[in-house]
């Protein structure tokens, strides 16, 4: 038997048991609602009139916000108690499916999108660059990546065991959405970021360590000081340009050596 070359999700189950859950406080919650949200969506440009797909959807949240100001939306996420949640919320809005981010995104067609927008999803794959070409053949070229992250600084000041310069799966506990679980996920170096973009045909346009919103203050005055010295999230945005002629594994970068 072949071995199938994609792992399973790392946090589908603990997703579906969330999701209710998730669904219910995700308006509301400081961190995403005051703080994550509005700097990753700070990113776009206007959206009315161009498809976009919201990968890692959740329950809609993003979605419903792509809808209202005029977007094409396809929204994508791996639990399916999530794509439940989105379709209930967009009624007939937006286009929605279950799938892995780690696989081939088959059923859409290349170059058919402007925008893929990535909350917080990216956090769940210790392969960037699959996805990543993916999301290449997905865009026309000039089309835009928008994507936001636990910042690499933060995660590593959660948890110091292990190597920062290394790609390492990394669990925390989870106390927002209920009772208390323990989320899987992957922690990489600043560079290893940096160099998956560049390494699939991306060039950073911009990244974003948000402050917290007034909003933020008013819900969570006691994490509101902590984030205004030191970020929680990073949020960047990418321009899908061109491989160079003759290159099948992306953009060649010159060497100093």
């Amino acid at each position: 038997m072949v071995p199938d070359p994609f792992p399973p999700p790392i946090a589908r189950e603990v997703y579906e048991a969330l999701a209710d859950a998730y669904a219910a406080r995700v308006d509301t919650k400081p961190h995403n609602a005051y703080y994550e949200r509005p700097a990753t969506l700070s990113l776009l440009p206007d959206v009315a009139g161009r498809r976009v797909l919201d990968a890692g959807c959740g329950p809609g949240v993003y979605s419903q916000w792509l809808a209202e100001r005029g977007a094409a939306v396809v929204g994508v996420d791996v639990s399916p108690r999530m794509i439940d949640h989105a379709r209930r919320r967009l009624a007939e809005r937006a286009e929605f499916h279950v799938a892995d981010l780690g696989r081939p995104l088959d059923f859409l067609q290349a170059g058919s999108l402007d925008i893929v927008l990535a909350p917080l999803c990216f956090d769940y794959l210790r392969d960037w660059r699959g996805p990543l070409r993916e999301f290449h053949r997905l865009l026309r070229a000039g089309g835009l990546l928008i994507f936001s992250m636990e910042h690499p600084c933060s995660k590593w000041r959660a948890s110091a065991a292990g190597n920062y310069l290394d790609v390492e799966e990394f669990s925390f506990t989870w106390s927002g959405f209920g009772e208390p679980v323990r989320m899987p996920s992957y922690r990489r170096p600043l560079q290893e970021t940096l160099n998956s973009l560049a390494e699939t045909g991306f060039r950073l346009d911009r990244a974003l360590e948000p402050l917290p919103t007034e909003e933020f203050r008013r819900a969570a005055p006691a994490d509101y000081e902590k984030l205004l010295r030191f970020p929680l999230f990073l949020c960047i945005r990418a321009i899908r340009e061109d491989f160079l002629a003759g290159s099948e594994a992306g953009p060649r970068v010159k060497s100093h050596e």
